[in-house]
């Protein structure tokens, strides 16, 4: 189960050296409607105040965070420690166009953005690397943690030390999709199907990440929390039913 650090950040363990976890909307300096802990900058809050929130995680973390330019894709990018000497010094808004990072020994702590996504965090504590992975929908047809995971692998890490976190996304008894595009989805990802507490069509990313995961003989724990129905956490969809905007938490991971 995550442990709450008190800071708007819930721990996972993925092994000794290793911190890991899930940011809450708790903890940071934005005003209503991205109270507090926005971390996206896209979303309208006034880019100061972003840059507070994630030098706030970073401190939380005793790293910089790196963060990218997430286009619902599977592309991975790998940090080294001069990334983190840059974010340290002079952050970024971003590394680049990407839905997964990858780091070892002496990089920056990794951060992925969601608001209803399942964010991925993962880690080898025996070989010293970690990546985190942005799973949408988009992302979840096209792969994009098993991209993670090899990516991982040819670093160094391997299956048998390889541990993951699925984090708090939009759960399969809320994620509504007309019925066309649940069978686009399950044609490709059959353990994404579902139906919602409604009775509609739906989807379930956080099953079939899980899946995915386990295919690949990864040992993952997931963070039970749906981004709709709880109120300590930013959601796109329950934003967008109210008539406004939604901040966005993240997944991190730090090699420490």
């Amino acid at each position: 189960m995550p442990e709450d650090l008190g800071a708007g950040l819930l721990r996972v363990d993925l092994g000794d050296g290793v911190l890991a976890g899930f940011t809450t909307r708790h903890g940071g300096v934005s005003p209503a409607p991205w109270a507090s802990l926005d971390l996206a900058s896209s979303t309208g809050d006034d880019p100061a105040r972003v840059r507070r929130n994630r030098d706030l995680l970073g401190g939380w973390l005793d790293a910089p965070v790196a963060f990218a330019t997430q286009v619902h894709g599977d592309g991975v990018i790998e940090l080294g420690p001069a990334d983190r000497e840059r974010w340290a010094q002079d952050p970024p808004e971003s590394v680049g166009e990407a839905d997964g990072l990858v780091t070892g020994a002496g990089g920056p702590a990794l951060g992925v953005l969601v608001a209803d996504c399942v964010p991925v965090v993962l880690a080898d504590p025996v070989a010293r690397v970690v990546g985190v992975a942005h799973a949408g929908r988009q992302g979840v047809v096209a792969g994009v943690v098993d991209r993670v995971v090899d990516a991982m692998l040819a670093r160094g890490a391997r299956t048998d030390d390889l541990r993951a976190a699925v984090g708090p996304a939009v759960c399969g008894d809320c994620y509504e999709v007309p019925e066309t595009m649940r069978d686009e989805v399950t044609a490709l990802v059959p353990a994404a199907w579902a139906t919602t507490a409604a009775g509609t069509p739906g989807l379930d990313l956080p099953a079939a990440v899980l899946a995915g995961l386990a295919a690949r003989d990864v040992r993952a724990l997931r963070v039970e929390r749906c981004t709709l129905t709880d109120p300590d956490l930013f959601s796109h969809r329950r934003a967008t039913a109210a008539g406004t905007v939604a901040g966005r938490q993240a997944g991190v991971v730090v090699l420490t």
